[in-house]
């Protein structure tokens, strides 16, 4: 009959739980990482569509600017847009 040991345990029990306790706080730690990346891309995700959603329109290119500078100039000519309102409009299809 072979007799057990009692008390504390001996080298290789205690090695044992040492490696699963470090194999443990190693697969928390890891996980803490990958979740708190995750966190920054999204602000930056987020902030990134943020920013091109304040971002004003391109401006029309050649005969397209050149037809809605033409309609400004009528409208302003028929007294319906006023010197500022051209003004306004005008810098904004020209992108200034």
């Amino acid at each position: 009959m072979m007799r057990r040991r009692e008390g504390r345990p001996g080298l290789v029990g205690t090695m044992a739980r040492t490696a699963v306790i470090a194999g443990t706080a190693t697969a928390v730690s890891g996980g803490v990482a990958r979740r708190q990346q995750a966190k920054a891309q999204q602000a930056a995700d987020a902030e990134a569509n943020q920013e091109q959603a304040a971002a004003p329109a391109p401006a029309p290119a050649g005969e397209d600017m050149v037809t809605q500078l033409k309609e400004l100039a009528e409208l302003k000519d028929q007294g319906i847009l006023t010197e500022e309102e051209f003004a306004a409009q005008k810098a904004k299809i020209l992108g200034s």
